[in-house]
């Protein structure tokens, strides 16, 4: 594999790493397999072959994480001095079907998907691995670094704590990420210093009560009422106990209760998300969101059991990092390739490893230029222009060639 010195885009700088013709087609095959055979969380046994063998046939030695999914791959060897940059990539799928009925390779797995694009997200830390292990062999590889093809991160709270424990952090001082962003073109980043996405934590609640007759309401617990109660005042009360600028959402995907039109049931069941812009509020809302749920619960005479169900804190985008992205999208395709970016209320388990050491995720366009509609992530007819891949791997081998020369 020949990798080009001289650069091949209008104010490019001349630094090494850019994709030869070969590869940008090999990685967009790549891509292709992994879009046709998602694997759920933990479940990423064939993924993490197909990566592992790659990688093996590139001269390096992946280790297989000890969850049994999931890989970390070195380029070059750390000879414990200066930490390494590590490079993060989430392989699993999500459990919903793929719609694109008119698209070569969609999903052949029933009601799987790639539908966050996280088989870009691995795509591009291969290519990645695989343009700087050519430059290692050239010399030009200054320092060593980490690839992390992490399992599980839809799965709350993230596969990135099980990486934690099996030691994918040991000599890594600094990491980087991308995640795809349908709202942002092909060819550009987004990046924004401090939190860019949110705490997301998962609630369920049961309510329980005698039950009885319609007619009767005044002698039982009207338990449709309470859970209808619990639905709205809930957000309502949490919302006056914060900050309202600290953003904190509860939102309510399922409400369940009941079986007649003309009998008040004994059990009803909700089930949500509470989001957070900041993390000190994230880290009351468990007690906020208890409490109030108690006090709706009581005043309508339901018995309440909540499950609170921690997920991940916000990315922190670390200042350094994030102008480490910055300089070299920068060097690569000009200052116009980068936009500022706001937070997202989505969660990320990328934020576990920022509890550690500093890091930066960017928002990678993968909206084909002039195309009106948006494709949005978690659904089933979502998409990437697959030019993103090169921009992803160029964005990623700058960022360590920079990094290293500090």
């Amino acid at each position: 594999m020949s990798l080009e010195s001289e650069a091949d885009q209008p104010g490019e700088a001349v630094l090494p790493g850019t994709l030869p013709e070969a590869l940008r087609a090999e990685l967009v095959a790549f891509r292709r397999d992994l879009h046709m055979h998602p694997e759920l969380g933990n479940q990423e046994f064939r993924t993490t072959a197909a990566i592992k063998a790659r990688l093996e046939a590139a001269g390096l030695r992946p280790r297989v994480l000890a969850t049994g999914t999931g890989l970390i791959c070195d380029i070059g060897e750390w000879d414990g001095g200066r930490p390494m940059l590590g490079l993060r990539a989430d392989i699993d799928g999500l459990p919903i079907p793929d719609t694109k009925s008119e698209c070569a390779y969609r999903s052949t797995v029933p009601d799987r998907a790639h539908a966050c694009g996280h088989d870009v997200h691995t795509t591009v830390v291969l290519g990645a691995g695989l343009v700087l292990a050519e430059l290692h062999k050239q010399g030009k590889l200054p320092r060593p670094v980490r690839l992390l093809f992490q399992p599980a991160e839809e799965v709350l709270p993230g596969g990135a704590t099980d990486a934690i424990e099996c030691g994918v952090l040991d000599g890594v001082g600094r990491m980087i990420a991308v995640h795809c962003d349908p709202r942002v073109d092909a060819g550009r980043i987004g990046l924004r210093q401090g939190a860019i996405t949110s705490a997301c934590d998962r609630l369920e609640v049961a309510l329980d009560g005698p039950g009885g007759h319609t007619a009767r309401p005044h002698l039982t617990t009207d338990l449709v009422t309470a859970a209808a109660r619990v639905a709205i005042d809930v957000p309502a009360l949490v919302g006056r106990r914060v900050d309202t600028r600290s953003g904190v959402a509860i939102t309510w995907g399922r409400i369940e209760s009941g079986h007649a039109p003309n009998v008040i049931p004994q059990h009803a069941e909700l089930s949500g998300t509470v989001r957070c812009l900041d993390i000190e509020a994230w880290r009351q809302a468990p007690d906020l969101v208890v409490a109030a749920i108690d006090e709706v619960a009581n005043l309508h005479g339901a018995k309440s059991e909540i499950n609170y169900v921690r997920g991940v804190p916000p990315v922190v985008n670390d200042p350094d990092v994030t102008d480490l992205l910055r300089d070299a999208m920068t060097t690569r395709r000009g200052a116009h390739s980068v936009e500022d970016t706001e937070q997202s209320l989505g969660g990320e388990d990328f934020s576990w490893y920022l509890e550690h050491v500093p890091g930066a995720m960017a928002r990678l366009g993968v909206r084909t230029p002039g195309e009106r509609t948006v494709r949005d992530l978690h659904q089933g007819d979502f998409d990437a222009d697959e030019s993103a891949i090169t921009v992803g791997v160029e964005l990623f081998t700058a960022a360590a060639l920079l990094d290293a020369g500090k």
